[in-house]
């Protein structure tokens, strides 16, 4: 009789042992909470306890942009591979499991699942599933280890990042944080193309508040005096600095050059080449998050 009960013991223990360990929120502590909303980010984020973060991140720019973010408290120690699932919740038994993707657990990275199969994940999150990573965890002796994101309450926090993807810029930092403008003859006008860019430079600073640098550089053509033209490039820059303080950027964030009709780019002995050399180079920097 003791022998038998020792040998269930071991094979309950063996069988408990062989289940996935998972980490998930349970239905009291299952948050979704909107943590970016501007018109250059958005983030919908949601705790995984015991574990760690996962993130869905749309950003401004020219396509549509989807990624999902796993963040673990103890770093990826080895590269893994892992399977990710959709699991119906615990409570709607018999529904198997619906594969969506291979991801690669890199050692020392947060865990990224990108594009269609982020939208997936959304998907079978707003059908009540649960997007589950599987993977051989080094810290629990290589044992199969589920994370899982829960369903509960997030549907509601899903329709807000919704309308936040609809305010985002069509474009991103990368796509304005180096910008070459080109001005009027003998004026501090823009022209329209380069009034137009400004706008768009404009609408970024105000929406990205890690925005902490910009340095205006600015460069006429030879006509005129060496002297007027080093004038003329000052004034452009002041024009240029007083437009991006009153969108509430610091003096002191702000650094000027005029280089009058020094390093041209093109020859000003031409129409073209005078006006490409009429120019102002902004160049944006972020803060370090």
């Amino acid at each position: 009789m003791r022998k038998l009960t020792v040998v269930t013991a071991l094979m309950l223990s063996s069988a408990s042992w062989a289940q996935p360990r998972s980490y998930v929120a349970d239905l009291e502590h299952s948050r979704w909470r909107l943590a970016a909303d501007s018109a250059v980010e958005c983030r919908l984020e949601h705790n995984i306890p015991g574990f760690g973060t996962g993130a869905f991140v749309s950003r401004a720019g020219k396509n549509v942009n989807l990624v999902f973010e796993l963040s673990p408290l103890r770093a990826v120690p080895r590269t893994r591979q892992a399977a990710l699932r959709s699991e119906s919740p615990y409570w709607q038994p018999g529904q198997p499991a619906r594969p969506i993707s291979k991801v690669t657990f890199y050692q020392q990275f947060n865990v990224m699942v990108e594009q269609q199969n982020a939208w997936v994940m959304l998907d079978e999150l707003s059908r009540g599933r649960w997007p589950t990573f599987y993977f051989e965890d080094w810290y629990a002796g290589d044992r199969t280890t589920g994370v899982g994101l829960s369903s509960v309450n997030f549907r509601a926090r899903y329709a807000a990042f919704l309308d936040c993807q609809q305010s985002l810029l069509p474009y991103g930092y990368e796509d304005i944080a180096f910008s070459v403008l080109n001005y009027v003859n003998n004026a501090d006008e823009l022209t329209p193309h380069s009034r137009r860019r400004l706008a768009m430079i404009a609408d970024y600073i105000k929406a990205d508040p890690n925005i902490g640098e910009v340095v205006i550089n600015t460069y006429t053509d030879s006509f005129g005096t060496a002297f007027h033209n080093k004038q003329l490039s000052l004034l452009r820059a002041k024009a240029i600095k007083d437009q991006f303080m009153e969108l509430g950027l610091p003096e002191t964030s702000i650094m000027v050059e005029g280089h009058g009709e020094r390093r041209p780019v093109a020859d000003n002995s031409t129409a073209e080449g005078r006006s490409t050399n009429r120019r102002v180079v902004i160049s944006l920097g972020r803060t370090p998050i």
